[in-house]
């Protein structure tokens, strides 16, 4: 089951990632790991530092996907993101939040893109 739910995550994260170039995102780095967190897809659109959270999900049966990012969940993404403008000397850089949905059913894939999906405070 968790192999199932991996290889779910996995499938969701390569889609969001093409979709993410369909639509002109440079992407940076994918899994960018911090000690404090993991940012699924970090990229530029435009002059605008994109860290990006993936949510995969079959159903709706636990909420829509991005229900599951939770403060505390954006506050380990923010933290992560902090590590990444230290260590790239990117701390003038202008910062969005984005998170990717992405629903399999019958092995299609639909995709949907909040932009500014939460803030730093």
């Amino acid at each position: 089951m968790a192999d199932d739910r991996k290889n779910l995550g996995a499938r969701g994260e390569a889609v969001a990632l093409s979709f993410l170039q369909a639509q002109g995102f440079n992407i940076l780095e994918t899994n960018y790991r911090s000690k404090v967190a993991e940012i699924d897809i970090i990229c530029r659109d435009n002059n605008t530092l994109c860290f990006v959270e993936v949510k995969t999900r079959r159903s709706l049966k636990k909420g829509l996907p991005r229900e599951s990012i939770t403060y505390s969940k954006q506050k380990k993404i923010i933290m992560g993101a902090s590590f990444y403008l230290k260590e790239k000397k990117l701390m003038n850089s202008r910062v969005r939040f984005d998170v990717v949905e992405v629903f399999e059913k019958n092995s299609r894939f639909d995709i949907n893109l909040i932009k500014n999906a939460f803030q730093a405070c």
